[in-house]
């Protein structure tokens, strides 16, 4: 959805009635009236910026505790003048309700932050106090002015700046006496800077000018795997440190913020550098939004909520691996923030910097279109080969006896497996699937591991012996027998990471390593690296050459610079190659590409480096263009369907989702829906708007609920939005005049249909 930023000032917001609580009985006479921007409930109707009667005048983005019904909520006084409707329902000042307290320990959060806030809740539909109040650290929105004041001070003392409220203290006589001569200080050696690629200054000489600019642009990085992209990263954040300004550096995963984070650390010595992601502990996570807020940070790392930062001095904003579907919030307020990201640039005037192998198909036609400026790196560093990929076509393989499973490597890429480890090389094995199996089954009855709550199977897990459903959690044990029939021979059937680990070991038991001892296999998914540190711990596993064969999901095949790997294998990519979302082609390829990436990365080694592909499908095309490494011709054909089918980027979407108890109450409330957003288009003009008959998506049941959604198709982007604004409002109405609906939501612009 690159390219949303043409639409900032088209003035989406739904219009709804200005709603206030009843006074608390404070003095009238010199109170000033606010706007302030809560979280309220969607099914009450009332406006998310409220008035409210304060002691003093105060500067938009203050922050507040404010009363509403009878719980106390955080809020945020909001910029800008009420509309004529507003303004017209509003109710006297007597009638209004005072802030039960003003954190001004706090400075007010800029008014970039306000516009970034209101055009997020604007294009994704949301009220704007629900996406304020959810992008502020969960601790910040519990504290009062004191406890405020309390977390400030204690972050002025741990970065030894000085308390601003401290007194000074009386000199005494002995502080009189002149000091001894400071004894200079030895300066730190300069972090070592690798010596640029001519590509590599090439980009930089075209990015310099845009620190300087009126108007930076957005710049599409495009880099093979190993083109030193971080490279570049880490030399435009130092010319923006060098101008006074701050860096947002996002990345799409938490796997990936240490070691970036690492890499920075290094470089900028002494520079203030925190990190924004889930996986910090609540107190941590307010420590290093405050720091960056203060501007204290000079740099920011995080995942996607650390978009909404609030950073005074904003120079920079790096997406790397900008393609990453994880950029996408899939609850709440469903922003991208990628996309976001190019909005934040052309609001604070700031360039950004989108980086990956595998652009995404949006992207890449707004950088052929020259709507953002393409910066283009072919060549790894120190011109090492990519790998040379090689496809086995699975059906000319030896088949198994009857009643025995294929083995999960064929022999060719076994054989190739083998020379790697006799040779003192790693291998990576790339599937998609945690777990041991996907399913288990009874031969007898047909029994299967199905969830009770979902339709969904659960995952057989052999490490702790439970059926889990990856959905909504549901686990226990495995029964020892058929809960149907009895039998005792139930079979798992597929291959998860956690089977593949095992089969990996016995079929290369009879292997010895150059030094002696038996082949080591390691796993990495979301299963091993639950525990804090054991991610960490499993990557250096790696980079110190303790690991023969990695076995792993997509958690291994992006960002990783693995100098010891020289071959990589994808096992059975054919589960993803006809999903029923038309961005299945186009994710594969980008998964398999950067899988390949991990290989040769050492200049050495990349001539012999290979990457094996396993398929059913070799005839495919996207197995063509991943042979050449050739992304410019798979998005030139991907482009082409796309535009005659008429979907994005040509058109753009919005889903409409539900879910109840009961699968005909959410398919009512959905038509229902459509048949109010028809009538109105019949009447305001509509004709180029098509919304499609309500359909469950393919997991329809989760939780207990069951699951149907309904798509919205334009291509205008401003037809879309129109409809969506005036249209909301009648679905709380509708929702709440259908018993039975669980929960709805709108999702702009989704990444799966």
């Amino acid at each position: 959805m690159p390219g949303l930023v043409d639409n900032c000032d088209a003035g989406f917001v739904m219009s709804m009635p200005h709603m206030t609580a009843p006074a608390d009985g404070a003095t009238q006479a010199s109170a000033h009236r606010v706007r302030v921007a809560v979280e309220t409930p969607q099914h009450a109707g009332m406006a998310d910026v409220l008035d409210y009667l304060a002691e003093a005048e105060l500067p938009p983005g203050t922050l507040l505790r404010v009363p509403l019904g009878r719980r106390e909520l955080p809020g945020v006084v909001w910029p800008g003048e009420p509309s004529a409707e507003e303004a017209a329902n509003a109710l006297p000042a007597g009638q209004l309700r005072p802030v039960r307290e003003a954190l001004l320990a706090l400075a007010p959060l800029p008014p970039a932050w306000c516009q970034l806030v209101e055009f997020t809740a604007r294009y994704y539909q949301r009220a704007i106090g629900e996406v304020a109040l959810a992008v502020l650290p969960p601790e910040l929105r519990k504290l009062d002015n004191t406890g405020l004041a309390k977390r400030l001070k204690r972050l002025h003392k741990q970065m030894g700046l000085p308390d601003p409220d401290a007194k000074p203290k009386k000199r005494r006589k002995a502080d009189l006496q002149p000091e001894p001569e400071a004894v200079p200080e030895v300066p730190a050696s300069p972090p070592v800077r690798p010596a640029l690629t001519t590509e590599q200054a090439e980009v930089l000489a075209r990015l310099s000018p845009q620190f300087e600019a009126e108007a930076p642009a957005c710049h599409l990085l495009f880099g093979v795997t190993g083109s030193g992209k971080t490279e570049v990263y880490l030399r435009a954040a130092e010319q923006a440190l060098a101008a006074g300004r701050q860096a947002l550096v996002l990345v799409p995963e938490i796997n990936l913020t240490p070691q970036l984070e690492a890499r920075f650390a290094e470089r900028f010595p002494g520079r203030r550098l925190v990190s924004l992601h889930s996986g910090l502990t609540p107190a941590q996570r307010l420590q290093n939004w405050l720091s960056a807020h203060e501007g204290h940070a000079e740099l920011v790392l995080g995942t996607r909520l650390a978009i909404f930062c609030p950073l005074p001095r904003l120079g920079l904003i790096v997406v790397d691996e900008e393609h990453d579907p994880s950029y996408k919030q899939q609850d709440g307020a469903r922003y991208s923030a990628r996309d976001l990201a190019v909005y934040r640039g052309k609001l604070e005037r700031a360039p950004v910097l989108l980086g990956s192998a595998t652009p995404s198909l949006e992207t890449w036609q707004h950088a052929r279109s020259g709507r953002y400026q393409l910066l283009t790196m072919a060549q790894r560093v120190g011109q090492g080969a990519l790998p040379a990929v090689r496809v086995v076509d699975m059906a000319k393989q030896p088949t198994p006896g009857q009643g025995q499973e294929a083995p999960a490597l064929c022999p060719p890429v076994l054989a190739a497996v083998r020379d790697r480890i006799e040779r003192g090389e790693q291998s990576l094995l790339f599937l998609n699937r945690r777990g041991f199996a996907p399913v288990l089954n009874c031969g007898a009855c047909g029994w299967k591991s199905g969830c009770p709550h979902c339709s969904a199977w659960r995952v057989f897990h052999k490490l702790d012996r439970t059926l889990r459903c990856h959905h909504c959690g549901f686990a226990e044990r495995v029964p020892k027998a058929c809960p149907d029939c009895g039998n005792l021979d139930i079979q798992p059937v597929g291959r998860g990471t956690e089977r593949l680990e095992e089969q990996i070991a016995t079929l290369l038991q009879d292997v010895e390593r150059p030094g002696g001892g038996s082949v080591r296999v390691a796993r990495i998914d979301a299963d091993t690296t639950r525990h804090k540190g054991s991610l960490e711990e499993q990557l250096a596993a790696v980079h110190a050459g303790e690991v023969d064969v990695l076995v792993g999901t997509q958690m291994i095949t992006k960002g990783h610079d693995f100098r010891r790997v020289t071959l990589v294998a994808a096992v059975n990519p054919d589960s993803a190659l006809f999903a029923a979302d038309f961005r299945a082609a186009e994710r594969l390829f980008a998964s398999l590409l950067q899988a390949g990436g991990r290989a040769g990365r050492d200049a050495e080694a990349a001539a012999r480096s290979e990457m094996w592909v396993q398929t059913w499908n070799p005839q495919h095309a996207l197995f063509a263009a991943l042979k050449a490494h050739d992304f410019t011709a798979f998005a030139a054909s991907q482009l082409a369907e796309r535009e005659m089918a008429g979907l994005p980027p040509y058109s753009h979407l919005a889903l409409l989702r539900t879910e109840a108890r009961e699968g005909p109450v959410a398919e009512a409330f959905l038509q229902q829906a459509r048949d109010a957003a028809q009538a109105w288009l019949k009447t305001h003009g509509g004709a180029d708007v098509m919304l499609y008959a309500p359909v469950p998506p393919p997991v329809a049941k989760v939780a207990g609920l069951e699951r149907r959604q309904m798509l919205i198709e334009s291509p205008s982007r401003g037809a879309l939005q129109r409809l969506l604004a005036n249209w909301l409002p009648e679905l709380h109405v509708l929702r709440s005049s259908l018993k039975g609906i669980a929960r709805w939501a709108v999702d702009v612009d989704p990444l799966s249909i």
